[in-house]
């Protein structure tokens, strides 16, 4: 019951209980990669099970596919799927835009591909995501291993001239090894306080050798579902800029979902 859950986890399960009510039969979707992400798909699996739910998800990492099939959601790629109706996934952070930082799970390159092959972006996330201006996550960039270095110091150059509030670049580690994305790069985390412009920024970041990729999406995210630790949900929409307030079943489970962090 959602009285036995955090004040976190029950926030990620109003936003995902919430997203999912997204999903229709025949869809083609999306499924993000983090631990709020890990909720919806737990979501969509008791639908798929319980009310005969049918679509197929494409999922933004291993971690998500592995759950994904445990839970009985059909897996597709995103080659195989086309096209999506919709993408549901998380965010490290989003401003009054619906402009996100992405990338603390290590999946922004096939989160970034596949949200941008989709009719719809949806984000699920908590109020603490919310911020005036991006920046204060750090922005992960993913690069490849070869010259990772001369990369490195491509990007400090670049940050010489942004509008940033700190410069400092650190490569991502998992233990004593750099992180290893699922497509074999590594991860280069800009701590940066403050972007200033945010487009400017991903713009740059893209053109450097090296680069294969950074966490900044901009005009991609159409919804932001907003949980509350009191069960409420809030919707923002990009295109109407208004607000709604929900308030979605409990879950028939206490199931904390921690198998994936985001």
């Amino acid at each position: 019951m959602t009285s036995e859950l955090s004040p976190v986890d029950r926030a990620k399960f109003a936003s995902a209980a919430r997203a999912a009510e997204f999903v229709e039969d025949g869809m083609r979707v999306g499924l993000g990669t983090g631990s709020t992400a890990a909720w919806l798909v737990r979501c969509l699996g008791d639908k798929v099970r319980d009310n005969g739910l049918k679509f197929r998800g494409v999922p933004t990492s291993t971690r998500t596919a592995k759950l994904a099939r445990e839970v009985g959601i059909e897996v597709i790629t995103l080659d195989e799927a086309g096209w999506l109706d919709v993408t549901i996934d998380g965010a490290d952070e989003f401003d009054g835009d619906l402009n996100l930082i992405k990338g603390g799970g290590g999946a922004l390159l096939q989160e970034k591909i596949v949200a941008t092959a989709s009719d719809k972006m949806v984000v699920i996330t908590d109020p603490a995501k919310s911020v005036e201006t991006l920046g204060k996550f750090p922005l992960p960039v993913e690069v490849i291993p070869f010259g990772m270095r001369t990369t490195k110091t491509l990007i400090e150059e670049a940050l010489g001239s942004m509008d940033v509030s700190g410069r400092d670049v650190t490569l991502r580690m998992d233990g004593d090894a750099p992180f290893v994305t699922d497509e074999g790069n590594h991860i280069l985390d800009l701590h940066l306080g403050r972007i200033g412009n945010a487009r400017q920024m991903a713009l740059t970041l893209n053109q450097l050798p090296g680069v294969v990729e950074n966490g900044l999406f901009i005009d991609i995210c159409d919804v932001v579902v907003i949980g509350h630790s009191d069960g409420q949900v809030e919707l923002r929409d990009v295109t109407s800029g208004g607000a709604q307030r929900q308030r979605p079943d409990a879950p028939k489970t206490d199931n904390l979902f921690r198998d994936l962090d985001g």
